[in-house]
C-alpha cells in the first residue's frame, strides 16, 4: 500500500492518527499496551468471579481513568485541528 495516515500527536502509547478516506481520526494503542488492558480486563473477570468487589472498583477506576485520558487527548487533537468528533460532546 502507497497510502499514508497522518499522525496528530506525539508518538507514545496512544496516538491520534488520521487514515486516508476517513472523516474522523482513530486511536492507536500499542501492541504492549493493548496486551497490557486485555491482560487487566481478564483480571477483572476473575475478580468479579470471586467477588472482589472492592479490588474489582478499584481496577475498573484505574482502567476509566487511562480510557478518559486518551479520549481527553483525543477530543483535544481534534479540536486543535478543527476536526468534529464522530460522537456528540460528553457530558462533564
Amino acid at each position: 500500500m502507497t497510502q499514508r495516515a497522518i499522525l496528530l500527536t506525539p508518538p507514545h502509547n496512544f496516538g491520534v492518527v488520521q487514515l486516508p478516506e476517513r472523516k474522523h481520526p482513530g486511536v492507536v494503542i500499542q501492541g504492549d499496551t493493548l496486551h497490557s488492558m486485555v491482560a487487566d480486563l481478564e483480571g477483572m473477570q476473575k475478580l468479579l468471579g470471586d467477588r472482589d468487589l472492592a479490588e474489582l472498583s478499584d481496577a475498573l477506576e484505574s482502567m476509566r481513568e487511562i480510557l478518559s485520558e486518551v479520549r481527553s487527548s483525543y477530543e483535544r487533537i481534534c479540536h486543535e485541528n478543527n476536526i468534529d468528533l464522530p460522537y456528540p460532546q460528553p457530558q462533564r
